[in-house]
């Protein structure tokens, strides 16, 4: 089913819209729909995605719902749930369907909705056979460690499957307090590796990684900030007796450094292609934990064409043993999501 494992390429992270609810996004939510759902059509065109698929093989795919806004900035409660499940009974389809393509899915949930959201889980984890849960950075400006959320930390450390954090900024979340929204892209470009580092913190100094140690939590964009301020978190983190650090209980609190934390987290290898930046996560963070993913077929004019050109090219060009490259295209999802060999 997963060909050579040699040469196998799975992409942990790819972003599909399934037919079925792109359609119903474009009837009921169409001020959604029209801004990136109608004009990147590999997220909906099952035999345009096989073709881009095609010109890298062997690849295979593990399936998350994309694009953002999040669900649950979008739909109410109620329809929330709705709409997680068709999304999910629909990726579940097209993994049976197409065994050769697609190995494994990631389970939407209705977070602004939390009990919904645990019931989803378990029913696509235990019934659909998915092998995690997807959640954005924040849920409706909500920080991931919330009281409400937690039980969802801990129900996906027993289930042993990842959590998958992708970041969530809108434009409306304004660069400066005198404007009313985000100019240039600023709030995506740079906003989002700044919320999956926000995320990641709250993560590690809220104790959920230390409560919950075998929990996987793999990030998008090479865990966002985190391995380029190494040294600025080992230094303003590192000293817990100076005076402006007003709350230094959350650094006493934790029996581990913080970047002993920060070092739990996995991370996809989605930044278009930066062998720099790919070797400076491997300092930080080892082969072990990066998997591959080129966040197809978004942020792409060529539709995932150039972002898988350029992610498998950077990897294939860092100074690593051929068996750590094994690791980083396939190995490691292959392990943290339980796949067969």
């Amino acid at each position: 089913m997963l060909g050579n494992p040699y040469s196998l390429k799975i992409d942990a992270y790819a972003h599909i819209s399934p037919p079925r609810y792109t359609e119903t996004l474009r009837k009921d939510y169409p001020k959604f729909y029209k801004p990136l759902l109608g004009k990147v059509t590999p997220l909906f065109d099952m035999e345009e995605r096989f073709r881009i698929m095609d010109m890298y093989q062997p690849l295979v795919q593990v399936l998350t719902v994309g694009p953002v806004p999040p669900l649950e900035a979008f739909a109410d409660p109620e329809k929330a749930v709705e709409l997680a499940k068709m999304a999910n009974d629909e990726m579940a389809e097209l993994v049976l369907k197409y065994q050769d393509r697609f190995v494994a899915a990631i389970a939407l949930l209705p977070m602004n909705n939390i009990e919904a959201a645990m019931k989803e889980a378990d029913r696509a984890i235990n019934e659909l056979g998915f092998r995690g849960i997807y959640l954005h950075s924040n849920i409706n400006d909500k920080p991931l460690d919330s009281p409400e959320f937690r039980p969802l930390f801990e129900k996906m450390a027993k289930y042993d499957l990842p959590i998958y954090i992708h970041p969530w900024r809108g434009d409306d979340f304004t660069d400066y307090k005198t404007e009313k929204a985000s100019k240039y892209m600023i709030a995506s470009i740079f906003g989002w590796p700044y919320e999956t580092t926000a995320a990641m913190t709250r993560l590690v100094f809220s104790g959920i990684l230390e409560k919950y140690p075998n929990l996987k939590v793999i990030t998008h964009h090479c865990g966002g900030m985190v391995p380029y301020y190494e040294q600025r978190i080992l230094q303003h983190y590192g000293y817990q007796d100076r005076t402006y650090q007003k709350e230094a209980a959350y650094l006493h609190d934790l029996p581990k450094t913080p970047l002993e934390y920060y070092k739990m987290f996995y991370n996809d290898t989605a930044i278009h292609g930066n062998t720099p930046a790919l070797m400076l996560a491997y300092h930080f963070w080892g082969a072990d934990h990066l998997v591959f993913g080129a966040d197809m077929p978004l942020g792409d004019y060529e539709r995932g064409v150039r972002s898988y050109r350029q992610t498998i090219s950077a990897i294939e060009a860092m100074e690593i043993t051929d068996n750590e490259k094994k690791q980083i295209f396939a190995d490691n999802a292959r392990s943290l999501l339980r796949l067969p060999a």
